[in-house]
């Protein structure tokens, strides 16, 4: 089989993401022939209309990563029950202009992590709402809603022995779907 590239593309910016601790350990779960790429979001511009056609050097290597990947992960806090405004942010950049969305065809899953009870789940629904817009092929199960505790994510940056198979089963089949569309 061909080595896969995965984009990440974690919703929080935040300096000790929950989200992007999480994604970094579901990674580790993943065969040896999978690279994972963490997209850079937090230096996007806004997107404008305007600038259709004349993308800033940060949108260029946003969409340049998008056009490398064979599927996109995507993990995200919740915010306000919705998704960050700037995972939003990067999703509209990497869509436009118009017709020529990178993200297109490519397969996709979604992963909500928060301390709050829902654990992202609205986050993760909205999301899916824009991928499927997006023409992404979205991963519909397992359904992944994280409740951030601590032992969630290890000392050694692993998903902790109590939510591990569960992470498996995830990882396993996500990589599955992707590979089907590689």
């Amino acid at each position: 089989m061909k080595p896969l590239r995965i984009a990440v593309v974690v919703g929080s910016i935040r300096q000790d993401s929950y989200s992007r601790r999480f994604a970094q350990a579901l990674a580790r779960l993943a065969p040896d022939d999978v690279k994972f790429d963490f997209i850079r979001i937090d230096d996007l511009p806004h997107y404008n209309q305007d600038h259709d056609g004349h993308d800033a050097p940060e949108t260029q290597r946003l969409k340049r990563a998008i056009e490398a990947a064979d599927g996109v992960l995507f993990v995200t806090p919740e915010y306000s029950r919705s998704i960050p405004g700037v995972l939003k942010n990067a999703l509209d950049l990497g869509a436009r202009p118009y017709g020529q969305s990178r993200w297109a065809g490519k397969p996709a899953a979604a992963v909500g992590v928060s301390p709050g009870a829902m654990a992202g789940s609205m986050a993760v629904q909205h999301l899916r709402n824009v991928l499927a817009a997006m023409d992404m092929r979205t991963l519909a199960g397992p359904e992944m809603y994280i409740h951030w505790q601590d032992g969630l994510v290890d000392a050694e940056g692993r998903v902790g022995e109590g939510s591990r198979a569960f992470a498996q089963r995830f990882m396993d089949t996500f990589i599955d779907w992707v590979r089907r569309f590689a």
